[in-house]
């Protein structure tokens, strides 16, 4: 079959498909100790609050009718735009109308979409490029590219901390901002880490992104103001030259596909007409179940009341669990500060993140290696091959055996 260059990614090496599709695999085996996706936690007060909400659409007179027989705007729902835009503007004050705001089907596609605008081969030959600033970062950028070599990346500057914690920063004398980039993207709670950026980190970059007329672009998935799986103070901040995007699938609706995202007049109107192009209108699902929360505010106050402290109670029993299995190991744990991940440092780890995943999965415990999280870091760094992430948003036995396990062999892997 001939294809394009962009088609061959998808048959031979779209690297995010062959893990997705193993993992997949490996959770449907029967005991299987699944730490590796990234499923939010099944929260019973949040379910029983949709629930409600479903209810009340299949039991209005028209609201069942336009959801499954309307189509959306290009830019989604306008109902749903018009409250992201009340909330953000009386939550932050940002000076934002419905012309700043699109949906996307979930943030996947609003990244895809993103970095082919800014990122790729100009119309005079030039070619861009996205510049992660703190490597590690997210597995789901890694083959966004229509062409390759779409990112470039840099190290991150490591500060250790006490009880073997420790934790990333943007190394801003390594940082290079030359004409070949066209924005700059960050996640904020990182996805693998749970790193959160600091203010002045963020203040930063924002200011160098401006210096060069590119975008900001930052994935607020996990943040603030919801879903609010964050454990440190991080506001976000706006800007004509940010591209914040928002998603519900963290706040219990990943079956939505659901992705939010605000900029500018120019960019929206770009993204509009790729959501036209592609699938004529993003889906209503979402908007229509989350469309009251959003209204009154209340999505707020379910994520800083109910989704923050499961998944706080959840990383703090879970650090005390892998402090106990690997004390006496090389371990270290990057600082949980948001997000639903573990990312573990074994350091000097005598073989690679990918073999000890072998390793697990042969005892039915599924993790990610680390590796995967290093999009378009060109030097070799030993780092990224003693990573792992795992995932601490499942039932806590679960969590529990499968660090067990993972304790076990870490220690068999440095006793060889």
């Amino acid at each position: 079959m001939q294809t394009s260059a962009f088609g061959e990614k998808f048959l031979d090496d779209c690297g995010i498909l062959q893990l997705m599709a193993d993992l997949g695999e490996a959770a449907s085996r029967p005991g299987a100790i699944m730490l590796g996706g990234g499923n939010p936690a099944h929260i019973p007060d949040v379910q029983a609050l949709f629930r409600r909400r479903m209810a009340l659409v299949l039991d209005s007179e028209n609201d069942f009718e336009t959801l499954i027989g309307n189509y959306s705007a290009p830019a989604g729902d306008l109902a749903f735009i018009d409250a992201v835009v009340a909330l953000c503007r009386r939550r932050f004050g940002w000076e934002i109308g419905p012309e700043n705001v699109a949906l996307t089907n979930g943030s996947q596609t609003a990244f895809f979409c993103l970095f082919n605008l800014f990122g790729g081969t100009t119309r005079d030959g030039r070619k861009r490029k996205i510049l992660l600033p703190l490597a590690p970062e997210y597995i789901g950028y890694v083959d966004a590219g229509i062409e390759d070599d779409l990112f470039v990346s840099a190290r991150s500057r490591i500060e250790f901390l006490a009880d073997r914690l420790f934790k990333y920063h943007v190394d801003f004398d390594a940082l290079e901002i030359g004409d070949e980039i066209g924005a700059i993207c960050v996640s904020r709670p990182t996805n693998p880490t749970g790193n959160v950026l600091t203010e002045e980190e963020m203040a930063t970059l924002g200011a160098l992104a401006r210096a060069h007329g590119i975008p900001f672009i930052v994935d607020n998935a996990y943040g603030t103001p919801f879903p609010g799986i964050i454990y440190t103070e991080a506001t976000p901040a706006w800007d004509p030259n940010t591209v914040m995007c928002m998603s519900l699938s963290k706040l219990g609706l990943p079956g939505a596909r659901t992705g939010i995202v605000i900029a500018n007049e120019e960019i929206i109107r770009a993204l509009t007409g790729m959501n036209a192009v592609m699938s004529l209108a993003p889906g209503s699902f979402g908007a229509y179940l989350a469309l009251d929360l959003m209204r009154s505010g209340e999505i707020v106050l379910m994520s800083n009341t109910i989704i923050r402290p499961h998944y706080q109670r959840k990383a703090e029993r879970a650090l005390a669990l892998l402090r106990q299995a690997l004390a006496g190991t090389p371990a270290y744990i990057h600082k949980p500060e948001g997000a639903f991940f573990f990312w573990l440092w074994f350091k000097d780890l005598p073989i690679s993140a990918q073999e000890l995943y072998r390793r697990l999965k042969e005892r039915n415990v599924i993790i990610v290696p680390g590796h995967y999280f290093f999009p378009g870091l060109a030097e070799e760094w030993p780092h990224r091959h003693e990573c792992i992430r795992m995932s601490y948003a499942g039932a806590p036995d679960v969590v529990e055996a499968g660090i067990e396990i993972i304790a076990e062999e870490v220690r068999r892997a440095y006793a060889s």
